[in-house]
């Protein structure tokens, strides 16, 4: 009694020249001369596509938890930005300005301003003297030998 390897064996001993033909004529058209010559923007295309992939295949997809963290992350920032700024701008809308929001606005501004004032250089102040020394041959004793 055969095997079943030996079964397997056989039928492919029967498919392997037939394998064998088709591999040739594959290899046949990619060696034609007309399917080698592209066109300068084709080959430009082809190789910016297949740096795509690889760059997929090499950077993103191997670490695929990392970034699939980060995009989860920029969304969550994105949606409480925008939860925040309707909220802001709703309120604004809402309710107009009164007298009194303005002049308190503008004693603030008064005051920043106030605050801000370029204090870099001095007023104007009194020059400074020049000092004189006094002679020293007064407090001298004059000694005589």
């Amino acid at each position: 009694m055969k095997s079943p390897r030996d079964i397997l064996l056989k039928q492919h001993r029967a498919a392997a020249p037939k394998l064998d033909a088709i591999r040739r004529e594959v290899i046949r058209e990619l060696n034609n001369q007309v399917t080698k010559e592209q066109s300068w923007p084709a080959s430009l295309v082809t190789a910016i596509l297949g740096c795509s992939n690889k760059c997929w295949g090499e950077l993103v997809w191997p670490c695929r938890r990392i970034w699939a963290g980060l995009v989860a992350a920029w969304v969550l920032l994105l949606i409480v930005n925008l939860s925040q700024r309707d909220g802001a701008q709703s309120v604004m809308l809402k309710s107009p300005a009164t007298m009194e929001m303005m002049t308190t606005f503008h004693d603030q501004e008064k005051i920043l301003n106030d605050l801000l004032v370029d204090r870099s250089l001095p007023a104007e102040a009194e020059r400074p003297r020049i000092y004189l020394p006094k002679p020293r041959t007064d407090n001298m004793k004059v000694s005589t030998a």
